[in-house]
């Protein structure tokens, strides 16, 4: 998907600027990005980028985990705004809302959605206490973690204990949901353009 991104800033006359760790991506390839940076993202250096380059705007959601982390950390200090950088796409407000599993499910459930019963653990003791209230099998899932780091299903307070402790080496919140183990999920996607045109 940056490849794709990339392409479609190019084709309206965009200067991209790229920063990946990887050289070895279709992204860093030449001829891709208008200059490519190989460097780790992190706020530090991601700063430094922005304060050599004056970008207008960043798209923070075609660089996984890191750089959605990375992009809030940069708005939380302030950079962003310092340099006047817009964030492009989906904004850091929605990014945090849909990161923080507690208040994501409370925005579903604010428009009737329903949701699994769930609670926000920020320690092992607050995750076996949740958990015993909601009752087994759960699942854990870590806050700002959307690889999955620290996430998966638990039958009991052995297997919860397990997971809980890998999560909360990455991440300062999980959240325990009733496993809905069996059930089928769907996913529907919409994309539309400025003028109107849908594909699903």
């Amino acid at each position: 998907s940056g490849s794709q991104a990339i392409k479609g800033l190019k084709e309206e006359g965009i200067h991209t600027v790229l920063i990946n760790p990887n050289i070895a991506t279709v992204q860093t390839s030449k001829g891709m990005a208008d200059k490519v940076y190989f460097l780790p993202i992190t706020p530090e250096y991601v700063e430094q980028v922005i304060q050599q380059e004056r970008p207008d705007g960043v798209l923070l959601t075609f660089g996984g985990q890191t750089a959605l982390n990375c992009g809030i950390e940069l708005d939380r200090s302030g950079v962003l705004k310092r340099y006047g950088v817009r964030v492009l796409g989906t904004p850091i407000k929605s990014i945090i809302e849909s990161e923080d599993r507690k208040l994501f499910a409370e925005l579903v459930a604010g428009i009737g959605e329903k949701v699994a019963p769930s609670a926000a653990a920020h320690s092992l003791e607050e995750a076996l206490e949740a958990a015993e209230r909601i009752g087994y099998p759960v699942l854990a899932r870590a806050a700002y973690t959307l690889g999955g780091l620290g996430s998966g299903f638990a039958n009991n307070a052995q297997e919860l204990r397990a997971l809980a402790v890998q999560a909360f080496a990455h991440s300062n919140q999980l959240i325990i949901d009733k496993s809905l183990k069996g059930w089928k999920e769907v996913e529907y996607e919409v994309v539309r353009d400025a003028y109107n045109n849908c594909i699903t």
